[in-house]
């Protein structure tokens, strides 16, 4: 990650505009409401900073903000029976997929060489799946 840039796993405003009609608002109950639900953004960055580090939810370092590792935990669980988990990764492959192909109809070439990153992703050709 160069200086500046945002990282990978923060949601920014305008893809959360873009993705927000997908997670449905929950109510509080009337008589014991419980604790506050830590928003649907801030869940989303955490499940993103699990997969992008790799590391175990359980080991969530608090510092960064997002809740416990078994909120990201549950509220995924959540998202995967409602289906939504499902949408939003269609939405996201159909965007990077637009994305992929305005940058090589302008012929930017942003990587270079075109050689293989080492994010374990394809780079051309529109192949979106993940290389181990």
């Amino acid at each position: 990650m160069r200086r500046g840039e945002q990282p990978p796993w923060i949601v920014s405003d305008g893809l959360w505009q873009r993705i927000e009609p997908l997670f449905s608002k929950t109510k509080r109950r009337q008589r014991f409401p419980g604790r506050k639900r830590i928003p649907d953004r801030q869940v989303l960055c955490e499940v993103l900073f699990v997969l992008y580090t790799a590391i175990p939810r359980e080991f969530l370092p608090h510092e960064l903000g997002f809740g416990s590792g078994m909120t990201c935990w549950r509220r995924l669980a959540e998202w995967r029976a409602a289906g939504r988990w499902q949408r939003l990764h269609e939405v996201l492959l159909a965007e990077l997929s637009t994305v992929r192909t305005a940058a090589r109809s302008s012929g930017d070439n942003a990587r270079g060489s075109g050689r293989r990153s080492g994010l374990g992703f394809g780079t051309g050709g529109g192949d979106l799946r993940c290389r181990r």
